[in-house]
């Protein structure tokens, strides 16, 4: 998530340091095709549910096997959890949509978006020294 006081170049390193390995998407294209198989058997909205249900799940596993005190972080596991899957949402709404030619209407992160473009147009001019 970017910081709202952040620069343009700021923004943009933090978009660089986030961006995923190749071996990332080869796993998401795996669940996506036995996601799509099993849509086309018992229908898309049953298997979204399954795979929210699941998805759900195995975070909820993987969060109590890495934390010593579990009622303590609750609530940020929680908050965390919620705000990155809106942003997944978001961004995948804004590139789907415009794939397709769908108004999805305005991007929650319209301004994160803004700032990344002026950052690419106006690179940050290195110093002398």
């Amino acid at each position: 998530m970017t910081d709202e006081n952040q620069t343009p170049e700021q923004a943009q390193a933090v978009q660089e340091q986030n961006q995923l390995d190749p071996a990332f998407f080869t796993c998401v294209n795996a669940f996506l095709e036995l996601a799509n198989q099993q849509a086309r058997e018992q229908g898309l909205k049953r298997i979204s549910m399954a795979t929210l249900y699941a998805t759900a799940r195995f975070n909820v596993h993987g969060y109590l096997g890495n934390v010593t005190d579990a009622a303590d972080s609750r609530k940020d596991f929680l908050d965390y959890m919620t705000t990155m899957y809106r942003r997944m949402l978001n961004e995948h709404l804004d590139g789907i949509g415009a794939e397709r030619g769908v108004n999805v209407g305005e991007s929650e992160l319209a301004d994160e978006y803004a700032a990344i473009e002026a950052a690419r147009q106006n690179p940050a001019q290195p110093t002398a020294e």
